[in-house]
């Protein structure tokens, strides 16, 4: 998984349409959950799967005081670029979400995983694990909001191909797409980036490969409630994926 998304990093922008405009819709979301979970108050975040920063970089531009880590190592040190390059002070590092707690400690507002990274854990007893570090990381009444895919509207048999569309970046022309190639609730997942550079017949295409466990929202939540979480629910239509919410008791 941080060999994906380590040779993913330098493209990882391509996937939006416009980069720097979703980093501040997908800001403005959080925040208004967050304000509608937590009150105004909640300001330090803690980002246990934080990519190249496309949640961690617009929610320190709305002042919330943002730790941030991932697996990956290359991510974590774009977003370590993207953040000086904004002038935002992002306390970045390598770490595994199934060991948040042993590495940031407790004391936050917010623990935030978006755009699907829980899924990575491959079953049950490790998302179990990590969630009962992200519990931890918690002040008590602190809230955890996941985001995820929504499995339960997706056919889990053979191939699946997802396209991502066409992008223009300096004078080069890229195609994403990728491929899924399912094992009963595991599935394995290419993406693929065709690099059109004009005036031939031939083009480069780079592949990554990682595996997901298409976990359903359900069984997250019943997850999240097994590790000490309360008030676990799910909000629709505000993010671009369901996001799953859960509270650690205020005692």
């Amino acid at each position: 998984m941080d060999t994906f998304y380590d040779e993913l990093a330098p493209l990882y922008h391509l996937i939006y349409g416009h980069w720097e405009t979703s980093i501040a819709r997908q800001a403005r979301a959080l925040d208004e959950i967050i304000r509608e979970e937590a009150g105004g108050h909640a300001r330090r975040l803690l980002d246990v799967s934080c990519g190249i920063g496309t949640q961690s970089l617009g929610l320190a531009e709305l002042g919330y005081l943002v730790t941030a880590s991932d697996l990956s190592r290359g991510a974590v040190e774009r977003a370590r670029r993207e953040a000086a390059a904004r002038g935002l002070s992002i306390d970045l590092s390598v770490a595994d979400m199934r060991a948040a707690f042993e590495r940031h400690g407790g004391g936050f507002d917010i623990v935030l995983s978006a755009d699907n990274s829980v899924p990575h854990l491959l079953t049950d007893a490790e998302i179990l694990r990590a969630f009962r570090q992200f519990l931890g990381c918690l002040s008590p009444g602190g809230i955890c909001l996941i985001s995820v895919r929504d499995y339960a509207t997706t056919e889990r048999e053979g191939r699946k191909l997802v396209p991502y569309g066409v992008r223009t970046e300096d004078g080069v022309r890229y195609v994403l797409l990728q491929v899924w190639e399912f094992r009963g609730d595991l599935y394995d997942l290419a993406m693929y980036f065709v690099e059109d550079r004009g005036g031939g017949a031939e083009c480069r295409t780079r592949v990554m490969r990682t595996m997901y466990y298409a976990v359903s929202i359900d069984r997250l939540m019943q997850l999240l409630r097994e590790s000490g979480f309360e008030d676990v629910h799910r909000v629709d239509g505000r993010f671009f994926q369901p996001v799953i919410v859960g509270r650690r008791p205020p005692q």
